[in-house]
C-alpha cells in the first residue's frame, strides 16, 4: 500500500506488500522488497536496495548522499538486506568512488539519531544503540552490540560478538568476542554474557579467555604475543578468529 499523500519516483520498484505512509519521498532507481514498512516523513533516496520485512521509522533518511568532499556524484549504492529496522531520525550514506557501496546485512537493528557514513559494511544481528555514529569505511562484524554515544573512528574494524560500551570513542580495531570500555577505549574481558547467550560452549569461552590471556596479560608485545599462541594453543575457530583478526590490522588493535 502507498499512501496518496507519499511522493515515489515512477522508476521506483516497490513490492505490492510494501506498506509507504504518508509524507514518504521515495527517490529514483529505489527497489523496497516485501512487507517492508517505511512511516510518515521517512526519505528513501537514490539508488538504494531495501530488502524485505525491513520498517523504517519517521524521519529515518536511507540512502542519502556521502559528506565526503571527494565524492563528485559517481553512481554509488546503498545495500540493506532483510529484517532490518532503523528508528526515528536514523541516517545511512551511500557510498562513493572508494567502495561503491555501503552496506547492511540481515536482522540488525539502528536506533534512533544513529548514522551510518559511506561505505560501510554492516553484517548480521548487529545492534547500535542510540545516537551511535559510524565513520566513513567501518566495518563491523555479526552480533556486535555498540552501546549508546559510541563514536567510531573512519577505517575501524569492530569484530564478532563484541560489546562497547555507551560513550566510547573507538579509535582502534577491536578484536572479536570481547568488551571495550574507558577512555582511551581498552579490553576489559570478553563477553561472557552474550556469548552463553548464543550457544558457546564453556569449553570454547574457556578458549577465547585464554587466547586473550596470552595475548594481552603476559608481557609480551602483539606480535610476540601471536607467534607465542600461534606455537603453544591448540588450534580452534575461535583462537584463528582473533588471531587473523590481529593480524590483518593496520589500525592496531585496542590496548589490553
Amino acid at each position: 500500500m502507498i499512501h496518496p499523500l507519499s511522493c515515489v519516483h515512477p522508476s521506483a520498484q516497490i513490492d505490492e506488500t510494501a506498506q509507504i505512509g504518508a509524507f514518504v519521498v521515495i527517490e529514483e532507481d529505489v527497489i523496497i522488497g516485501a512487507n517492508t514498512i517505511v512511516d510518515g516523513n521517512a526519505t528513501i533516496c537514490a539508488h538504494t536496495r531495501i530488502g524485505k520485512n525491513c520498517h523504517i521509522f519517521p524521519s529515518a533518511v536511507i540512502g542519502a548522499v556521502p559528506q565526503d568532499l571527494k565524492f563528485q556524484g559517481e553512481l554509488t549504492y546503498t545495500i540493506i538486506g532483510d529484517n532490518n529496522t532503523f528508528r526515528e531520525c536514523s541516517t545511512v550514506h551511500r557510498g562513493t568512488a572508494s567502495k561503491g557501496q555501503t552496506v547492511i546485512g540481515n536482522n540488525n537493528l539502528i536506533m534512533a539519531y544513529c548514522h551510518v557514513a559511506h561505505d560501510v559494511v554492516m553484517k548480521d544481528h548487529i545492534i547500535m544503540s542510540n545516537a551511535t555514529q559510524l565513520a566513513g569505511e567501518v566495518v563491523v562484524e555479526d552480533y556486535a552490540i555498540l552501546g549508546g554515544g559510541t563514536l567510531v573512528h573512519q577505517f575501524s574494524h569492530i569484530g564478532a560478538h563484541c560489546m562497547i560500551q555507551g560513550g566510547t570513542k573507538v579509535t582502534k580495531d577491536v578484536p572479536p568476542f570481547v568488551i571495550a570500555a574507558r577512555e582511551p577505549i581498552s579490553y576489559f574481558g570478553i563477553n561472557s554474557v552474550g556469548l552463553n547467550r548464543r550457544g558457546f560452549t564453556a569449553e570454547q569461552i574457556h578458549t577465547i579467555q585464554e587466547t586473550y590471556r596470552l595475548l594481552y596479560m603476559n608481557n609480551m608485545n602483539i606480535s610476540q604475543a601471536v607467534a607465542h599462541i600461534e606455537a603453544n594453543q591448540p588450534d580452534s575457530p575461535e583462537r584463528d578468529l582473533i588471531l587473523d583478526f590481529v593480524k590483518s590490522s593496520p589500525r592496531g588493535i585496542i590496548k589490553g
